[in-house]
């Protein structure tokens, strides 16, 4: 017998409620186990530790709201003939020197090295009237009062290898009690003035405010701070020396270069060691070609001597073939390449010039020895030429002033300039890790980061308390243990990692893992639930 058609379609079973529950449970217990067991075990293996950071020190820093560089340089006056009218010749000198001030941070005192017997018990030797001034390792300048009674006066001579400018006057420029100048205050302070004429054009161009410098600075002086910029190397605690000896046949294959090192070199290292440390290496290299890419020399009839072109000096070097690694060392270095062409090509000169030596800028230095006889060794006295032209490329590579003439004065100024230079690269760079810090989150920051910018706020602060006091040495070593803490933290390797992580790529991560198991537990939930809806409808 057939079924009739309007016969209702068999059901299952109805569900016991031992059952439902039953299933129920099972969701819950999967659910319970996501909340209370893995999303705290998720939290706690992924959670991003991140140290806390003196921010608002840091921005301060940055933004030059904490220390405002200045350079106060201490000038012992040297007057031991003077009596009653030493400190009024020194009080007018000072109130001279003070209107042709152009750039206020930049400040010279001047006080007597040995105090002259006072016309007052009661009188300060100090020109400002704040007191004796500390003599000894914080003066940047020594003048000599020294009376003439022939030649024209006053004049000046300032000591080659010593800080000390010797001026020669007549007693009879001496100011009066009753004058407020005289020939010879004008000429102590505008000698001054000049003296540090550089030195402040280049402390006032590493102001990042604009508006902090007197004046703007004329075109010229503009073009020598870039070329200067270009040409030096930035600083370094250490730098590498290398010094190459090459020829394009066997000979010569030795040189007595650790004498002549010695002798012509050393001096001037000295001279540099407050500011940096120096290593030496030497090499030999026989059967060095030309690079490919220039042409070879040319024999000029007018001048009886080889040459190359002057734009083929920059090519002069044979990088692909010649021994010249530029990670030499510790720190970075400065190759110094002694050229001895052949002897059928000897002498070989740059075309349209004798210069036989050019500087490679943040790199080093080339010369073409032109030897009067080619013996298989070059002595210590043919390598003078050499040495002189190496000393004097080193001095430019490592950014050393051109004025004054006195060495000393010249290597104290590049010392204020570094422990400047170094102080604002520290406040920026910890700057700049403030703001990413803020901006991103999601990176980690360990406990070391935190002890490097501690550190270095530390040091910042003692930098600007030994330039305030004129002690630049010591501001020096401060400033670069500042800047090389801040460079530490902000190139911490975990987080440099997590710059470079986006959250795009911790969803590619996740989402594989997850999905399957999150998607069954979702729906099994969403289920349980529209089912409750409905039975709750249905009652």
């Amino acid at each position: 017998m057939a079924s009739s058609g309007n016969e209702e379609q068999k059901q299952p079973p109805p569900e016991t409620k031992q059952s439902l529950w039953l299933r129920r449970a099972v969701i819950a217990s999967f659910w319970a186990v996501v909340a209370f067991l893995g999303l705290p075990v998720w939290y706690k293996t992924t959670a991003i530790y991140r140290a806390d950071l003196p921010l608002q020190d840091m921005t301060a820093w940055a933004n030059g709201q904490v220390c405002k560089p200045v350079f106060p340089l201490h000038i012992a006056v040297q007057a031991p003939l003077l009596a009653q009218d030493a400190h009024h010749l020194l009080h007018a000198t000072q109130q001279t020197l003070d209107d042709l001030s152009d750039f206020p941070a930049h400040q010279l005192h001047l006080a007597f090295a040995e105090p002259p017997p006072p016309a007052n018990a009661s009188q300060q030797v100090t020109a400002d009237g704040s007191g004796p001034a500390d003599l000894d390792d914080t003066v940047a300048l020594s003048v000599r009062l020294i009376p003439v009674e022939t030649g024209v006066t006053p004049r000046s001579q300032l000591q080659p290898f010593s800080a000390t400018l010797d001026v020669y006057y007549q007693l009879s420029q001496i100011p009066t009690q009753s004058s407020t100048s005289s020939p010879l205050t004008t000429f102590i302070a505008h000698e001054l003035h000049q003296l540090y004429a550089q030195e402040r054009v280049r402390l006032s161009s590493l102001y990042s405010d604009a508006a902090s410098q007197s004046k703007s600075l004329s075109p010229e002086l503009t073009a020598q701070l870039q070329r200067d910029a270009t040409r030096a190397f930035k600083y370094a605690p250490t730098y590498h020396l290398t010094f190459s000896l090459f020829t394009p046949t066997s000979s010569p294959s030795a040189w007595d270069i650790e004498t002549a090192l010695r002798q012509y070199m050393n001096p001037i290292l000295e001279s540099f060691a407050g500011i940096s440390n120096f290593t030496i290496d030497t090499q030999v290299q026989l059967y060095a070609n030309f690079s490919p890419s220039i042409r070879q020399p040319e024999y000029d009839e007018n001048t009886k001597a080889w040459t190359i072109f002057k734009e083929d000096v920059s090519g002069f070097i044979n990088a692909a073939e010649w021994p010249l690694s530029p990670s030499i060392g510790q720190g970075p270095t400065i190759n110094f390449a002694l050229y001895v062409p052949d002897e059928v090509q000897s002498p070989l000169f740059v075309k349209g010039s004798r210069d036989n030596s050019w500087l490679v800028p943040q790199w080093g230095g080339v010369m073409i020895l032109n030897a009067q006889s080619h013996e298989t060794t070059l002595t210590k006295e043919a390598l003078v030429p050499a040495m002189q032209v190496f000393s004097t490329q080193l001095s430019s590579l490592l950014g050393l002033p051109q004025t004054p003439a006195s060495l000393p004065l010249r290597i104290s100024t590049l010392t204020r300039i570094h422990a400047t230079s170094l102080l604002f690269s520290a406040s920026s760079t910890l700057g700049a890790l403030a703001q990413v810090y803020q901006k991103m989150p999601t990176i980690p920051v360990p406990d070391t980061v935190a002890k490097s910018v501690n550190l270095s706020l530390a040091h910042l602060r003692q930098t600007c308390e030994s330039l305030r006091d004129g002690r630049f040495q010591d501001a020096l070593q401060n400033a670069r243990t500042a800047d090389g803490e801040a460079e530490k933290a902000f190139f911490e390797r975990s987080m440099v990692g997590q710059v470079y992580f986006p959250d795009e790529h911790k969803v590619a991560v996740y989402l594989p893992l997850l999905g399957p198991v999150a998607v069954p537990l979702i729906m099994a939930a969403l289920k349980e639930v529209k089912a409750g809806i409905a039975a709750l409808k249905g009652r």
